[in-house]
Formats: C-alpha cells, sequence, structure tokens
C-alpha cells in the first residue's frame, strides 16, 4: 500500500512538472511596443501610488483603469498578451529591458531638473543674501554719518 502511494504520488509529480504548452496567440495580440509602453506605465503608476496615493484618489485617478483606458485595451486583452510574452522568458525580458532603459533615462532627465532647479534656488537665495548684507551696510553706514554729524 505505502508503495503504491509513493508510485502515485511520484506519477502525479511528473504529471504537474509537465512542459506546458505555448499559450495560444491571442488575436487581439498587443504589439511588443506597446506592451512596452503599458508596462512603462504600470511601472511608473504604481510608484506613484508607493509615493502619495491620497493624492490619486483625491483626484478619482483608478490606475489600472487609467492605464487600461489610456492604451485603449481591456484587462483580458491585457492578461492574454502578458501570459503570451511571459511564456517566452528571452522576448519578455528584453520587453522588461527597454522599459529599464526608459526609465532609467527618465530619472536621470529628473534627476538633472532637480539639480538645476536646485542651483536655481540656491542662485537666488545667494541673490537676496547679497541684497540683505548691502542693506545692512548702507544702513550701518547711514548710522555711521548721522552719529559723526
Amino acid at each position: 500500500m505505502k508503495k503504491l502511494l509513493h508510485i502515485l504520488a511520484l506519477v502525479v509529480l511528473i504529471i504537474s512538472c509537465e512542459n506546458k504548452d505555448r499559450p495560444p496567440k491571442p488575436s487581439n495580440l498587443i504589439s511588443k511596443d506597446k506592451m512596452e509602453s503599458i508596462l512603462y506605465d504600470l511601472y511608473v503608476i504604481n510608484a506613484a501610488k508607493g509615493v502619495n496615493r491620497k493624492l490619486l484618489e483625491d483626484k478619482g485617478i483608478v490606475p489600472e483603469t487609467y492605464i487600461l483606458t489610456k492604451h485603449q485595451i481591456d484587462s483580458a486583452q491585457f492578461t492574454e498578451s502578458n501570459a503570451y510574452y511571459a511564456f517566452d522568458p528571452d522576448l519578455y525580458k528584453s520587453i522588461v529591458e527597454k522599459v529599464k532603459n526608459r526609465l532609467e533615462k527618465d530619472k536621470k532627465t529628473f534627476e538633472d531638473l532637480d539639480k538645476k532647479a536646485d542651483q536655481k534656488a540656491k542662485r537666488r537665495r545667494d541673490s537676496i543674501t547679497r541684497v540683505n548684507e548691502q542693506r545692512r551696510d548702507s544702513i550701518k553706514k547711514a548710522l555711521k554719518e548721522e552719529v559723526s554729524n
């Protein structure tokens, strides 16, 4: 009896590990470029949700609905296309790598903009400091002239 259970468990294990066939190509398959754009938007919106979910809720934005509407697709089409591409790890990896490169490029752009804004703010603070110093100096000078008169 115990031997039969071991054999049955082994058969179940072998069947469950069977290499499944590729999902059928959906009739409304999303192109690789569009899939890349969708995944990019998903990553960005998920990051936004993590940073300030309350702001999205206040604006009435439902991230998943927003992305589906923006790309004019439905959730079933996305799910089927995603499963189709994900079955081929090399293909899916290439799509995700493009998304990653795009995110890194955008990150660098925003960091550069942030750095420029910081430099502009520093120049503004420096100019305000100079004006204040000139004002103090003019007040000191006026007080000295008043005392000497």
